[in-house]
């Protein structure tokens, strides 16, 4: 594992040894997100925990009608249905990833981790929409017709979701093409997305996430997630980063650092 400063990299960089057990710990744990979701958006998880915070649970608008019964089934409003298409839409990535894109070793304490990490800060952004003290909801309606709908924060959250889990997923996906070529051992990819920023797919990440938390948090919790966000991947991941391909690819990554000057997001950082 890289390491830096006394931190330390969860991922096994550079070792591509498989293990069953680990990847299957990540994927079962992001599989069954998107139904922990859903109880909290129906109110089955969430009643219990905000009565005990002392919080009222908002009652839900009126239900979805999309003529897709598979969806219209799930009984949620436009808002609640919304969220729980990006908890869908974030854990069929991270699943694709590990299936088919994703090469280094995940030990089982690192993939516990991670997948519980994600479901802990998606359960954040869910329970503040189902709640009537912070829900972007309270006081405009949930669906069609309703004022103000579909609020600002969640219109500029969804188009940032879709954005950064669409550049994440392209970017990992035309690395691993490269990655993948005989002839392409020990070269860094460079082109492609990556021809923007060093570690564009850390940059969409950071994107979706915080769309996912503008969307059911408003604009203090879309900044804060933001916040920490930036500050994580600014003093921690980056830093580890640079240190592993600056020893793995030696000149050639500081060619590349002097090429593309941006980190996460062209023009941005």
């Amino acid at each position: 594992m890289a390491e830096k400063g006394g931190n330390r990299d969860i991922i096994n960089r550079g070792s591509k040894n498989p293990n069953i057990l680990g990847s299957t710990t990540f994927i079962g744990l992001r599989a069954i997100d998107p139904y922990l979701q859903y109880t909290i958006l129906t109110g089955q998880a969430s009643i219990p925990i905000l009565s005990t915070l002392g919080l009222r649970f908002l009652s839900p608008g009126p239900v979805s009608t999309t003529g897709y019964a598979l969806l219209d089934n799930l009984q949620l409003s436009p808002y609640r249905l919304t969220l729980l298409s990006m908890a869908v839409g974030a854990s069929a990535k991270h699943i694709l990833w590990k299936l088919f894109i994703g090469q280094e070793e995940m030990p089982v304490a690192p993939a516990a981790f991670m997948g519980a990490s994600h479901t802990a800060v998606n359960s954040i952004n869910t329970l503040l929409v189902v709640c009537s003290a912070t829900s972007i909801a309270a006081g405009r309606g949930e669906g069609a017709g309703s004022r103000d709908w579909p609020a600002v924060p969640l219109a500029v959250g969804a188009a940032l979701f879709a954005t950064g889990l669409i550049t994440e997923f392209v970017a990992e996906v035309q690395r691993a093409a490269f990655k993948r070529k005989p002839e392409n051992e020990g070269k860094p990819y460079t082109a492609g997305l990556f021809s923007l920023a060093r570690h564009i797919n850390y940059g969409g990440y950071a994107m979706w996430r915080t769309g996912f938390a503008l969307a059911g948090g408003g604009y203090v919790w879309g900044a804060v997630t933001a916040g920490l966000g930036a500050w994580g991947v600014a003093t921690r991941k980056i830093p580890l980063l640079d240190e592993y391909c600056s020893t793995r690819y030696a000149d050639m990554w500081g060619d590349y650092k002097a090429q593309t000057p941006y980190r996460l997001l062209p023009y941005i950082y």
